[in-house]
This record gives C-alpha cells, structure tokens and sequence, in this order.
C-alpha cells in the first residue's frame, strides 16, 4: 500500500512548519530510522519551506499509517495528536495523484513553480542512495519526475509571472526590452527584495547595487548575487545610473519624492527610469508619473499582471492534470501486473523443466541423433511450449486488470 502523510502550508501555519521541518544534515538518519519502523517496506522524506511528506510503501494500511505519524511525533518531539492534527493522510490512488500533483507543481503556494521539482528529485536520490528505496518507488518516483518535466515542457504552466517579484522583473522587459546589459537599484533588504535580486539575476541582470538604512543588510543581500551595496546617503546618485528601480522598504513616508526624480531625470539626459513599487504603503509618490521619462509602476499594476498570467496558469493546470490521471491508470495497471508475475515466472519454469526432461528423453531413445536433428527438434519444442503458454498467460494479464476478478 501506498501511503503519503502530508504537513504543508494548506494544514499547518509557518511557526508549525518550522517545528516539523527536517534539516539538510538528518535527512539520511531519519530516512533509516523510519526504514526501521514496523510496516515500512520504503520511504522517501521530502522537507522544504511550505511542507514536510513522508511517502512510503507499506504492509499494512493502518499500521503503517500509525508508525509513520508516532515516528513524526518522536523525532520533532510532539504528540501524537499534535501530529495528526496538522497532517493529511493520503493513501493509495489519492497518495499517487498527490505525488504527482507536488512534483508538477500543481500543489504548491505559487502555482507552477519549478523548485520543488528539483527538491522531489533531491528527496528521492537521497532515498535511493540510502537504500530505503524499492520496487514501487524507483519507478513511481521516476515516473512522477518524468510527468513533471513533461507538464513543464509541453504547457505554459511556469511560463508566466505568478509572484509580485518575479512580475516586477516581467514588467521591466516590457518596457526596456532584453535586460542583461542593464543597471538594477534595489532599495530596501527584506524577503520581497531578495526576491526581487534572484529574479533580476535569474533574467540576465549581472550589475545590481542594494541601498538599504542598514548597510550590513544591504551587504549580506549583494554578496550573494556579487552586487554592490550603499547606504541610502548614496540614493540619489545612485538614482542617476539606474535603468531599473525596485523599491521594497518599510518606511511610513515616500522615499521617493516627485523633487527628487525631477532632479534625478535632469541628469539622466532623456535616459528612460523603470520604477517599481513593491512595498506597502508605498514607497514612491504617484505624482513621480507626471514625469516624461518616468515609468512608474506600483502592487496593483503588478497584481493586474499577476491575475492576468495566473489565469494562464490555471489552464495548464488543467492540461497536466488530464496527463496526472493517464500516469494513475498506468501505475495501477503496473502494480496490478505485480500480482501476476510470479505466477507468470512460475509457468515459464515448469514448461522449460518439462522440455527439458522431454529433450533429455529423446535423447536417451535416439542416441544416433546429429547435432542438426537435436537442434530441430529442440527449436520445435521451445514453438509447442512458447504456443501453449501464450493464452494462459494473456489471460493472467487481462485478470490483473480485470476489477471484477478481484471481487
């Protein structure tokens, strides 16, 4: 049985998550721990920032379930009805659709998104390397992957700007075009610029400068994309080199005043400025749009864009999620097929026994024999039995499919 116990940012809040969250450093160790467990034939971990899942085959559906949650609670140091209070347990077909779902991105906060492609890849080989793999999911987990590359590469589904910060950076190509030769200011150090930096670098920009009060901030953040920080002494100057602006402060007034841009736009020489306000309330004045070469954009213009290519996304959605229900039938169909393997194996071995004492028969009969005749003979054998196999084992195959053979 295939079973997924699942805490993740639909179930629990941000300060839960954090408690049932695995670092990178004991991944291996809980993954062998749980191996260990009564039920547990194989298990993969999966942990990033919006979800903690445990997926793994087992003996017994109940059992199993319980082991998996008890283990949960023992190793973050919870109760067990802590845990199954934040945890959704999936089981079988709705366990496979799940993993599928995650690993094309349909279940994640931002719909689409490519990351946890690579994070279910990372869990998985980890997995593998630590031996708690098996038969089911060396190729159920290939599978989802392969679905997931395939839903990335035939629809739109991550090809539209989803995020404030990512439709920030979408907005500055519209209007400057390719942007790798172009000069990005980011003014402020929190979550919403370090996006809006990952975003820029994702998209070419390689000359990025951070002004932030704080400058250690500033510093920490443009070490990371090999940028350069200021103090916001250094704004207005900073201002005049500028091809894109991206500010994302806390300050309770303008920190960007239309007189400042007037001044700013008088040295810029018809140069146009991409300004993009993220941060609420805002931090640049709605009257910087009076300016000629000013392009001011604040949330709700980026929101417009956002909605608009959610919608996109929405549709792709819907494209893989018909491909998600073509992999279900496949897999079951496999895991059907399992049962009758053995019994397929075990015909396949008697009928070659039987030749085999029926060959060494004749040859005790028929000892004069030439090699020419010994081979006919035993070609012709191996027809007979490979013809009266045949339907015995199509048969087999078409019950393992057959729901009503296992009524």
């Amino acid at each position: 049985h295939v079973v997924v116990v699942s805490v993740n940012y639909k179930t629990a809040d941000v300060a839960m998550r954090e408690k049932l969250a695995f670092n990178d450093q004991e991944i291996e160790n809980a993954l062998v721990a749980l191996s260990n467990k009564k039920s547990i034939l194989e298990c993969v971990i999966l942990s990033t920032c919006n979800r903690t899942e445990v997926y793994a085959v087992v003996d017994q559906m109940h059992t199993g379930k319980y082991y998996i949650q008890s283990f949960l609670a023992d190793w973050f140091d919870q109760s067990l009805d802590t845990i199954k209070a934040y945890t959704n347990v999936l089981t079988e077909n709705d366990a496979v659709e799940h993993l599928f779902r995650v690993t094309s991105g349909l279940d994640s906060m931002v719909l689409g998104e490519t990351q946890i492609l690579g994070q279910m890849k990372d869990a998985f080989q980890i997995a593998q390397t630590e031996v708690t793999t098996g038969t089911m999911f060396n190729r159920l987990f290939k599978q989802a992957i392969t679905l997931a590359k395939r839903g990335h590469h035939e629809t739109d589904i991550a090809s539209n700007a989803v995020s404030v910060s990512y439709a920030a950076v979408e907005l500055s190509k519209k209007v400057l075009g390719k942007l790798d030769n172009k000069k990005a200011l980011i003014i402020g150090a929190g979550e919403m610029a370090e996006l809006a930096v990952a975003n820029l670098n994702g998209s070419g920009v390689n000359d990025i400068t951070v002004i932030n009060r704080t400058v250690a901030k500033a510093e920490a953040l443009a070490m990371q994309y090999k940028g350069v920080a200021k103090g916001i002494n250094e704004l207005q100057c900073s201002l005049m080199e500028a091809d894109i602006v991206i500010s994302s402060t806390s300050a309770e007034h303008y920190v960007l005043t239309k007189e400042m841009m007037q001044d700013v736009e008088r040295f810029r020489r018809n140069k146009p400025l991409v300004l993009i306000d993220i941060a609420v309330p805002r931090d640049i004045d709605p009257a910087v749009n009076d300016l000629d070469l000013m392009f001011n954009y604040d949330v709700d213009d980026l929101n417009g864009l956002v909605d608009a290519n959610l919608a996109e996304r929405e549709q792709a959605a819907r494209e893989i999620e018909l491909l998600i229900a073509k992999e279900i039938d496949k897999h079951e169909e496999w895991v059907n097929m399992l049962g009758v393997v053995p019994i397929i194996t075990a015909l396949r071995d008697k009928a070659s026994h039987i030749q085999q004492d029926t060959m060494e028969s004749v040859e005790r009969k028929l000892p004069d024999m030439t090699e020419r005749e010994r081979k006919v003979i035993s070609k012709h054998m191996k027809s007979i039995v490979n013809q009266l196999l045949k339907d015995p084992i199509t048969q087999a195959k078409e019950l393992s499919t057959d729901k009503k053979s296992k009524e």
